[in-house]
């Protein structure tokens, strides 16, 4: 039985521990606040290889700016200087080589604390982490955003003799490539990949024999994106359209997770 003196000594270190949680809360929050003034819709984007990207950042609606001429924009890259904006004008001197006359932000959206990055022709080399950071009358604070860059098309459908083919003319990195029924059953098929000139994947991937009324999903995907594909065919014609979706979780169970959900999309869109 604990003495009078083990039960007051309990009861300080219950205190102490509670304290404690408390005061690492109340500092977490306040951390919180003073990184949260800048944000981004997309920390992790995937751009295609070739097309432009917007890169998100913007200050919340609430603290917006209220002088548009004071706000002060930098976009950086490690070392190097992406994109800088102030007094109302960009200021591109000491801007790294690679980036001249590909990023722009606009002027009217920054004037409301959107300070958002087009990238154009995007780059393998592009790939990294970009910080973006913001300064004006109403509030400061950066944001960091991981740009991956990948390549990626939609497949298309040809049927020819009971035989369905997808075609994708670039996939990066090299994808793999699933088929299955209405009812969600992997199906067996023959998939060839051919690497081009740019060092893309070029797929074909055929399923026999199908029916000459029935629906079958394709999934393309490497790490960075999935494409999910149905096809429909209704006697010799096939018709098909194509949901891309990125991943964006590093951690096993979020991977796994993302394609559990993948899959139970595959079987919803083609029943």
């Amino acid at each position: 039985m604990a003495t009078i003196g083990q039960i007051v000594l309990y009861s300080m270190v219950t205190l102490i521990v509670i304290f404690g949680a408390l005061i690492i809360l109340i500092l977490a929050l306040a951390f919180s606040r003073q990184t949260s003034e800048v944000m981004s819709s997309n920390s992790k984007p995937v751009a295609n290889l070739g097309e432009d990207k917007l890169l998100s950042c913007y200050l919340p609606t609430e603290t917006q700016p209220d002088r548009p001429g004071e706000v002060l924009v930098t976009w950086g890259k490690k070392a190097l200087s992406v994109y800088r904006y102030e007094n109302g004008a960009p200021a591109l001197q000491g801007q790294a080589p690679q980036f001249r006359g590909r990023v722009q932000l606009f002027p009217d959206a920054v004037a409301t604390g959107n300070a958002s990055l087009l990238l154009r022709s995007v780059r393998s080399g592009d790939e990294g982490e970009y910080t973006c950071s913001i300064r004006s009358s109403a509030g400061r604070g950066k944001v960091n955003i991981q740009l991956r860059a990948a390549a990626f098309s939609a497949p298309t459908f040809k049927l020819s003799n009971g035989i369905l083919t997808a075609e994708a003319s670039r996939w990066f990195p090299q994808p793999t490539v699933t088929w299955m029924n209405q009812t969600g059953n992997v199906l067996n098929a023959n998939t060839s990949f051919t690497k081009t000139s740019a060092g893309t994947f070029s797929i074909i991937s055929t399923l026999k024999p199908v029916q000459s009324s029935g629906a079958y999903s394709c999934r393309i995907e490497n790490n960075l994106v999935i494409a999910f594909s149905d096809a429909a065919i209704t006697g010799t014609a096939v018709s098909g359209r194509t949901f891309f979706t990125f991943n964006v979780a590093s951690s096993p169970p979020a991977s796994l997770y993302l394609n559990v959900m993948i899959s139970l999309l595959c079987i919803h869109y083609v029943t």
